[in-house]
C-alpha cells in the first residue's frame, strides 16, 4: 500500500513518530477507482473517510430540478467523505464519483474510533484538519456572497489551476453556480488577454 503521501500529509499538522505514522497507515486500505465509478451514492451510508492518492473526484448533489450541483472537487492530497452521513451513519445526500482513474486510501469509522483510543494524537490531528476544512468552507461561502461570477471563476482557476485543467466547463459551472455558456465566455475573454 502506498502510504507515503498520507504520512507526509499528516506530518504537516502534527508531529508524529515513524512508528505512530505506521500504526495510522495500517488502519487504511487502498482502493483503485475507475473513471465514472461511484464510491458513494445518494441514500447510501458513508462508511469511509478517503484520502486521494491519485486522480480526481467530484462530490455533488442533484437539485429538485435534476441539475447536478458540485460542492467540491478532490484531487491528490484532498479528502473525500460525506461528513453528516459518516458521523451520524445516516443516508448520504451527496454522490462521490471519480472523474479520472483514481486511487484512494480509506479508513472506516470503526478503525478511526479505535485509532483515537490507541493514539490520542490522532484525535488532535483530525481536529486540526477539521478546523482547516471548516475555514475553507467558510471562505467559499463568503466568496459566493461577495464575488461576482467572473471573480469566482478567476479565484477558482488561480487557486486550483491543476483541478481547473482537469475538469470540464460544465463541471466548473456547476461548482461555481453559473452557466456553462458563461464559463466559456470567461475562458475566451481570458485567452484573448493572454
Amino acid at each position: 500500500m502506498e502510504c507515503k503521501s498520507l504520512k507526509a500529509h499528516f506530518s504537516r499538522y502534527v508531529d508524529l513518530t515513524s512508528s505512530e505514522l505506521t500504526l495510522i497507515c495500517e488502519n487504511y486500505q487502498q482502493k483503485n477507482v475507475a473513471k465514472g465509478e461511484y464510491i458513494l451514492r445518494n441514500g447510501e451510508i458513508c462508511r469511509f473517510e478517503g484520502f486521494v492518492v491519485s486522480g480526481c473526484f467530484k462530490i455533488y448533489m442533484i437539485d429538485m430540478h435534476g441539475n447536478e450541483k458540485i460542492l467540491y472537487f478532490a484531487a491528490e492530497d484532498w479528502w473525500i467523505m460525506e461528513i453528516d452521513s459518516f458521523t451520524n451513519q445516516i443516508g448520504s445526500s451527496l454522490n462521490v464519483q471519480a472523474i479520472e482513474d483514481s486511487a484512494i486510501l480509506f479508513i472506516t469509522k470503526t478503525a478511526k474510533e479505535r485509532l483515537y483510543e490507541e493514539l490520542p494524537k490522532v484525535e488532535r490531528l483530525f481536529r486540526i484538519m477539521s478546523q482547516k476544512a471548516v475555514v475553507a468552507w467558510q471562505r467559499r461561502l463568503v466568496r459566493n456572497h461577495t464575488m461576482n461570477a467572473e471573480q469566482r471563476y478567476h479565484h477558482f482557476v488561480t487557486s486550483y489551476p491543476d483541478i481547473a485543467m482537469r475538469v470540464t466547463n460544465k463541471q466548473i459551472a456547476s461548482y461555481l453556480g453559473i452557466t456553462q455558456e458563461f464559463v466559456s465566455k470567461i475562458r475566451k475573454k481570458r485567452l484573448k488577454k493572454k
